[in-house]
């Protein structure tokens, strides 16, 4: 129960902060209405005294003005022979308003004024109608334009300035007291009635970090899609739910169908030879079915076009097809069950290797043949890991951007039409809209899986397993199986091995004949992206693996409110697309008070944000198998959070952070979607050099950078392995 001198305490300092910052608020919102009326009247008064002589240069003038101020509308006023001023060019709604407000207090006294050779504006701000040039409310200045003695008029320049510079700096600086407030009102109540402050001031800067770069870009995204020219409008969803669109998320959602279907049971077989058979050469099955998972995403595009492309090395080469393509639906297809069944495969293998054999063998002794029972048995027991990894899959292909971006052809798919939404039409919102509109299959197929798993039961660890496993396959099914993984792993090889080959092709498809000046060229014109790419992603590699670890120890030891909404928007990232995040960033931090366009920090951020859902699953499983009775001795015994964090959480978890880091600087390398728009002269990324030597036909060029690639992200990786190596804890013996 909260301690009632505790929230009194909290009220007053509460009040007294309030008052400091309206009183900050107010002083700044005025010092800046101030000056920037100072610097509007000297500007129009200065101005005014550039007016023509000449009637006809009077119109071009005037329109000058609108350069002045931003938002602004003008009319010029003569002096005629009857001494009265008189409305000779400019603005015919401003002038509109001047005639029929002419008794109007502020605007006698402005024509007063400039008679007497004075500036002078309205007290009240005022509204025009709609039209070009100018945009809500705002005050009007009157402005006298001397004669060449000085000391009478020839006429007054009249400007109505809007008011939205002005609102937009009120806006923000209001936004910037409240969010003071929240700071102070959060830090000072974790420091009055947090038992652990640490854990609550984590518990803080994590609710901070997704709400500023997670919740706010998202939001920023949603709303671009409502809002055309300022006002609310469905224009841009009207436009977007058309059937031009729609064939694309089908395009989308049927290549996602596919690829998951496809990379699924390749992953199955996969995991089940590894796992639940006695085959050897397991070690490398396994290397070879992750390899394509940590290779850029345009490797394998690549290779699938140096070989059976247009000019290809199979397809025209080799077999003479002339009428063959491979761009398309079943190109993609092709493509992205070898780049995402190591998905599949790897979640697959954890499913399979948990399951206890001795239900199989109790099904066997019952005298069920091996067929039935891995029908009955095996596969309904596998079946949550089937779900998980087939879901896993179809939202990884419907976020895949690169392979699409150039293997889909005439093929159309959502995440490239928002791309070329972005790109060739400049149309934010549209792309904003397009990415949104993937959601829709992703949380349909989400929701399903989970609808489906919660129906049934299947737990078979009750207490201790057994650790043999009864080998399921028999003879022919093993050696069809060891003929399947086979040929995949030779495919993989191949592809691999092409693009190693177009290092040193003079030009493939034409000239095949061996070169060594494609690995200079390629370098030098590559290696500011290399060293850009390699200096980021080693920047957010230890910013993302401390985060994750710590989100992960909030999530499993702590309990707050709003603890499952904390969760929800830290894996948000891993079921938005990729195109979705990169706008939303464009839109979020391209304007004050967090400007970040352009720089390192944005890609970095984008980094951190991206991988942070795959940290925080791997740190909390491990959390999970750790009793907590270990940190509660060392908090016995004097330890504050911090320092149990780094003496005692971080070791024991050390397998899983440096596998969170080694993760996040993978991906950092071979990520597209997102970077693609957040890349700048400034900061650069490598796959996206690579994407463009491959548009532009320099296949050696590219192969010599993705090979660079390849080799970096394995060294990392490999590196990772001689970290954490594998105890074979969960190893089990395979009997006939």
């Amino acid at each position: 129960m909260l301690d009632r001198k505790k929230l009194a305490r909290l009220a007053l300092v509460a009040i007294a902060f309030i008052s400091a910052d309206t009183w900050i608020y107010s002083s700044l919102r005025g010092a800046f209405r101030s000056i920037m009326s100072d610097t509007r009247f000297k500007e129009i008064t200065l101005f005014a005294k550039t007016a023509p002589r000449d009637a006809a240069a009077q119109a071009d003038w005037i329109k000058g003005a609108a350069d002045l101020l931003a938002g602004s509308r003008s009319v010029y006023l003569a002096v005629e022979a009857s001494g009265e001023l008189a409305v000779a060019a400019g603005d015919q709604n401003l002038a509109a308003l001047l005639r029929t407000d002419a008794e109007q207090p502020d605007f006698k006294k402005g024509i007063d004024s400039v008679r007497y050779l004075e500036p002078f504006v309205s007290t009240k701000e005022y509204s025009l109608a709609s039209g070009p040039g100018a945009s809500g409310s705002g005050r009007i200045y009157f402005a006298p334009v001397p004669d060449d003695s000085g000391a009478d008029i020839r006429g007054a320049l009249v400007i109505f300035s809007a008011a939205s510079e002005t609102d937009r700096f009120d806006g923000l600086l209001l936004g910037l007291a409240v969010v003071a407030l929240v700071i102070f009102l959060a830090i000072y109540s974790v420091l009055a009635f947090s038992r652990d402050p640490a854990m609550g001031f984590a518990i803080l800067g994590l609710f901070a970090i997704v709400a500023a770069f997670v919740a706010y870009p998202l939001f920023e995204a949603l709303r671009l899609t409502f809002v055309v020219k300022g006002a609310f409008s469905l224009g841009i969803w009207k436009e977007i739910l058309t059937p031009r669109y729609l064939e694309a998320l089908w395009g989308s959602v049927r290549l996602g169908l596919w690829t998951a279907t496809t990379s699924t049971l390749v992953g199955f077989a996969f995991a089940f030879l590894v796992e639940r058979s006695s085959a050897r050469g397991k070690k490398f099955i396994s290397t070879m079915a992750t390899l394509p998972v940590i290779s850029p995403p345009f490797s394998l595009t690549l290779s699938i076009i140096l070989l059976f492309g247009n000019n290809g090395l199979i397809s025209r080469q080799l077999l003479g097809l002339s009428h063959f393509t491979i761009y398309g639906l079943n190109g993609l297809v092709i493509v992205q069950t070898i780049g995402m069944f190591p998905i599949a495969f790897m979640t697959l293998s954890s499913v399979l290797r948990a399951i206890d054999s001795t239900v199989e063998d109790a099904a066997l002794d019952l005298g069920a043949s091996r067929l039935r029972t891995f029908l009955t048995i095996t596969l309904p027991l596998a079946m949550p890991g089937v779900l998980s990894a087939w879901l896993l899959v179809f939202t990884n292909s419907l976020a895949d951007f690169a392979n699409p971006l150039l293997l889909s052809g005439s093929y159309r798919v959502l995440s490239t039409e928002a791309y070329m939404e972005v790109t060739g039409r400049n149309n934010l919102g549209g792309g904003a809209a397009l990415s949104l509109l993937l959601l829709l299959p992703t949380l349909t197929a989400f929701f399903a899986q989970r609808y489906w798993i919660t129906r049934k039961s299947y737990v078979t660890v009750t207490g201790k397993p057994s650790t043999r496993l009864t080998e399921l396959a028999s003879r022919p099914v093993l050696i069809g199986l060891l003929a399947f993984v086979g040929f995949c792993v030779v495919f993989i090889v191949a592809l691999y091995g092409t693009i190693v080959a177009g290092c040193f092709v003079k030009n493939w498809g034409i000239d095949y004949s061996f070169t060594l000046s494609n690995i200079p060229e390629a370098l030098s014109r590559g290696w500011k992206a290399i060293v850009d790419t390699v200096t980021l992603a080693a920047i957010a590699t230890p910013i993302a693996g401390l985060l994750a670890m710590t989100a992960a120890l909030v999530v499993v030891r702590a309990t707050f409110f709003g603890k499952r909404l904390l969760e929800a928007l830290i894996m948000t990232p891993f079921a938005v697309p990729g195109t979705l995040i990169g706008i939303a960033y464009i839109l979020a931090f391209n304007k004050p008070p967090i400007l970040l366009v352009g720089t390192a920090a944005i890609i970095v951020l984008n980094y951190v944000v991206r991988e942070l859902p795959v940290g925080l699953e791997t740190g909390a499983a491990s959390l999970r198998q750790i009793d907590p009775a270990i940190e509660e001795a060392a908090r016995d015994l004097g330890a504050d959070t911090p320092t149990v964090f780094r003496t005692i959480v971080l070791p024991l978890i050390r397998p899983a952070f440096i596998s969170s880091m080694s993760y996040t600087f993978v991906r950092s390398m071979t990520a597209v979607s997102a970077i693609i728009f957040l890349i700048s002269a400034r900061w650069y990324h490598l796959t996206v050099q690579i994407y463009n030597f491959s548009e532009l036909l320099r296949f050696g060029w590219a192969s010599v950078l993705a090979t660079t690639l390849i080799i970096i992200v394995l060294a990392a990786f490999g590196l990772m392995r001689l970290l954490v190596r594998d105890e074979g804890l969960t190893e089990k013996t395979i009997s006939q």
